[in-house]
């Protein structure tokens, strides 16, 4: 099975649901002067939104960060994404700009903090995702 890597703001809503889905997880910092999780293994990267109205800045600056390095870049091999509904179309926006760029599937999206279905859905999704994918190609 490969890892999770997440990001959460202050607000800790993307927190709670990594928190609550009771796998491992490495957190990506909220400062720039923090280190790095630097994944060994494949990982899914969890990711909340942050969008304008016209989609602009969705996804976070230091998930750009994180991922702007070749080495954790290569090990990606999905995105869940978290959003509010209340902004429509731009709802979990950053997992679709994050799978677009990294060529991964958006494996899920959820609002907020997530609910009780969202959480066994993902659990129940990445044991099917990790035990059907051959994690030795690159």
């Amino acid at each position: 099975m490969g890892g999770l890597v997440y990001y959460s703001s202050a607000s800790g809503n993307t927190a709670r649901f990594t928190a609550r889905l009771g796998l491992p997880a490495s957190r990506i910092p909220i400062s720039p002067q923090g280190d790095m999780p630097e994944p060994a293994l494949p990982y899914v990267l969890i990711c909340p939104t942050y969008a304008d109205g016209q989609g602009r800045g969705a996804v976070p600056k230091q998930v750009i960060r994180f991922l702007n390095d070749p080495d954790r870049r290569a090990l990606l091999r999905g995105v869940i994404a978290a959003g509010n509904r209340n902004f429509g179309a731009t709802f979990a926006l950053a997992g679709r700009v994050i799978a677009e760029k990294c060529n991964v599937p958006v494996l899920y999206r959820f609002e907020l903090s997530g609910s009780d279905l969202d959480i066994s859905r993902v659990l129940a999704g990445l044991e099917k995702f990790w035990g059907t994918e051959c994690l030795t190609m690159a």
